[in-house]
């Protein structure tokens, strides 16, 4: 039997010995035995019937239970496979909005003393305190975690002790510790017994995952991606992370041999005040980058300055025209050096609400980009291939915008039952530059809207549009190098069927080329950027694309070593153009995929998605009946924060 075919005899193993995660329920009545004299015949338990038995779900956890509690080696197994303790936090109730003012009365206290506690990951609960690890499986893994320092937890805190609180400080960290990859829960708490009429005493309670992440993706004897990463090096938040890609099975029909490798690393660090450093590195067939970056985002409504300074390598081989067929495409190096730096300054509005700020952000920055280029393409005058005008050159920005953030709760979107963050509210900003190099000026101009709404009876719905493109300041006043890029997100209300719940994602992503130069070309339509799991027999040399990506996703109550169930349904199409200047993309048929599979859970893990999925694609893929067997960790859906960050050229990636 192939490796795909024990893979998926292990998974269909694993999905029957699944167990109810919330199977069970008290009754007080089994507190105390009853009087089997005075009680009732609907408190005493039922007798089972000599002829036909009856099936009791809630006696076989018991006895399961039971047995979980021997010392024996079967109870042993039991107790570390099985988890008989219902979740308290899927049985409460949820406020949507975010905006947390329980501690209204503690605004502009000054901050005596920050208590901060850490727990590690497995086998610990911020809804319950009486919680810990007792399995074998929650101390190992305690064992080889080390948990986050507690100067890593101060990093995030928008408060420091001898200042004063402002106002939604308690719940904007709690809020930017549960967003950290490395924390799983966090909870920022008034000690009230402490607090007097000038001061407050503040605890911070926060969760770890399990940070190591490392995964294999089969897709043949001779092909798969390897990755490793580490959210949480050394318990300071410093991110590591690696993927080695091999046997990818590229091929043309002109006898090239395209590199059959591709590895994609990073490095990162945080400082004080919100600042990362990072560190990474890109090589791929006919393609290779790498550059460090020093940064501070407008990570919150309350940060009033951001900005970043970023140096790159590029190194690549674009070809500039298509071959005839059965010839090998010419290929010419392109390589240069981008020095990036920004300044960003959040002006706050009046607010009318006494003693809370606006939320609308009037936001201005200034960009300077400088492209050094150490080689570009020089063909042959006799081959008649045009001669890209790549130059030396440096581009000024400027960006005004108007941005509104408001955060949400909900769950059931990637985990299962956890609270999670759904950004919503509106961005509008405008973008002009200037181009200075040594051909032609160009000036730059670039607008961007983005607005989203959440409800938890309607669901979420998020679009955004970008249009930008540069003018040549010559005689002819030619628009060239555009991009007009759209994207829509939308989820569903939560639907319930008894302990079963389930809802439908939708998202599309446009890029659409306008009048771009020759060699100018997309990442394909693989993974994240279009068809998940699509493996293209040869390379796809998209100029303009358009993806569409449906996703119903049924969350069960099923769990098995901590790990979640949910099965899904997904449906993929992507429209691409191959002009070589870009155009609509709608010209030729799309490349589809339709697959099902299963999601694999786990909160308490920095990889907590592990998806077995099964995919059959019409056209283009490797294997020559379209169906491929893969693992994947993509999300459903990713948000877009309404922030407004480093103005720039609209994508074209």
């Amino acid at each position: 039997m192939s490796f795909r075919g024990w893979l998926f005899c292990l998974v269909v193993v694993l999905a029957g010995a699944a167990r109810p995660a919330a199977g069970q329920t008290f009754d007080p009545r089994s507190a105390v035995p009853p009087d089997s004299l005075k009680a009732s015949d609907e408190i005493l338990p039922h007798r089972p019937d000599s002829l036909r038995r009856r099936f009791d779900q809630e006696r076989i956890i018991n006895r399961l239970k039971a047995y979980s509690r021997r010392k024996t080696i079967v109870g042993k197994a039991l107790s570390g496979l099985l988890n008989f303790t219902q979740r308290q936090e899927e049985q409460a109730g949820l406020d949507a909005v975010l905006l947390n003012r329980q501690f209204d009365q503690h605004n502009f206290k000054v901050v005596r003393r920050v208590e901060i506690t850490t727990l590690d990951a497995f086998g610990y609960s911020l809804s319950d305190s009486t919680k810990v690890p007792r399995s074998f499986w929650e101390k190992s893994g305690n064992a080889l975690h080390l948990k986050t320092s507690r100067s890593r937890i101060r990093q995030v805190l928008l408060f420091r002790p001898g200042q004063p609180l402002e106002p939604q400080a308690l719940a904007e960290s709690e809020r930017l510790l549960r967003q950290t990859p490395e924390i799983l829960d966090a909870r920022v708490l008034v000690n009230e017994t402490s607090s007097t009429r000038d001061s407050v005493d503040i605890r911070v309670i926060t969760t770890d995952v399990f940070s190591i992440t490392a995964g294999l993706q089969v897709g043949s004897a001779t092909a798969g991606i390897v990755t490793f990463g580490d959210q949480n090096f050394l318990g300071q938040g410093h991110q590591l992370e690696n993927a080695y890609e091999y046997g990818r099975g590229l091929s043309t029909d002109n006898g090239e041999t395209p590199q059959q490798w591709s590895y994609v690393g990073s490095y990162t660090a945080p400082f004080r005040n919100f600042v990362y450093g990072q560190a990474r590195y890109r090589n791929e067939n006919n393609y290779r980058s790498g550059g460090v970056t020093l940064k501070r985002d407008f990570y919150s409504p309350s940060a009033r300055y951001a900005g970043a300074i970023t140096f790159d390598s590029y190194s690549q081989d674009v070809a500039l025209v298509a071959p005839p067929p059965g010839q090998p495409y010419v290929y010419y190096p392109l390589k240069s050096l981008v020095q990036d730096a920004w300044v960003g300054r959040a002006l706050r509005l009046r607010s009318y609400d006494l003693g809370y700020e606006n939320p609308g952000r009037v936001i201005v920055a200034g960009r300077l980009i400088r492209t050094d280029f150490s080689a570009v393409p020089r063909p042959d005058p006799g081959t008649g291939v045009p001669t890209p005008d790549y130059h030396d050159g440096t581009l000024l920005l400027g960006t005004v915008g108007y941005s509104v953030r408001r955060y949400y709760k909900d769950r059931y979107l990637f985990g299962f039952g956890r609270t999670e963050d759904v950004p919503a509210g509106t961005l509008l900003s405008l973008t002009a530059g200037y181009d200075v190099n040594r051909v032609v000026p160009r000036r730059y101009l670039a607008a961007r809207i983005a607005a989203g709404g959440f409800n938890t009876r309607s669901g979420y719905l998020y679009g955004a549009v970008d249009i930008g493109a540069f003018q040549r300041l010559d005689q002819n006043r030619q628009w060239e190098q555009g991009v007009l890029s759209t994207e829509l997100t939308s989820f569903t209300r939560l639907y319930h069927l008894g302990d079963w719940q389930y809802r439908h994602f939708l998202s599309s992503r446009g890029t659409i080329g306008i009048n771009r130069r020759p060699g100018d070309i997309l990442q394909g339509i693989t993974n994240d950027r279009g068809l998940r799991g699509f493996s293209p027999a040869t390379p796809i040399l998209a100029t303009s694309r358009f993806v569409v990506n449906y996703e119903t996703t049924l969350f069960t109550p099923l769990s098995l070593l901590g790990f979640r169930l949910a099965g899904l349904a997904f449906a993929d199409a992507a429209w691409v153009s191959e002009q070589p200047r870009g155009g609509s993309p709608f010209g030729r048929a799309p490349y589809t995929g339709f697959g099902l599979g299963m999601r694999f859970r786990n909160e308490f893990t920095a990889l907590r998605t592990f998806q077995i999925l099964i995919g059959y694609y019409p056209r283009g893929l490797t294997a020559a009946n379209g169906v491929r067997l893969f693992e994947s960790a993509r999300e459903t859906v990713t948000f877009n924060d309404f922030g407004l960050g480093a103005p720039g050229t609209a994508p074209y990636q």
